[in-house]
């Protein structure tokens, strides 16, 4: 399986800002749609948000619409997830996925304190 790298979570205030990244092979990188996903203590996997290969299509969560941005650097083959105004509720572990080939990261834990 390719690997799929998150990074970027981290502890900070409600309020607060983080930049999730996920670093690819171009191989697969290139032209597939691409999503994040988090995982809540004792929920099912949710979708955050996607977007399309050719980045020109991006799809949020109702819970997180107007606060995230999903986007795409066909350079870096990097995928990124910019969260603004943070909320406890955002907490989570936070999935980098190519839903094609059913590949996913890791995971990087996204705490938001109170």
């Amino acid at each position: 399986q390719e690997q799929l790298v998150e990074s970027g979570g981290g502890l900070v205030q409600a309020g607060g800002s983080l930049r999730l990244s996920c670093a690819a092979s171009r191989r697969i990188f290139s032209g597939n749609t691409m999503a994040w996903y988090r995982q809540v203590s004792g929920k099912q996997r949710e979708l955050v948000a996607i977007i399309t290969g050719g980045g020109n299509e991006r799809r949020y969560a109702d819970s997180v619409k107007g606060r995230f941005s999903i986007s795409r650097d066909i350079y870096r083959n990097t995928l990124y997830l910019e969260m603004n105004n943070l909320k406890p509720e955002d907490t989570g572990v936070y999935y980098c996925t190519l839903p094609k080939f059913d590949y996913w990261g890791r995971g990087t834990q996204v705490t938001v304190s109170s």
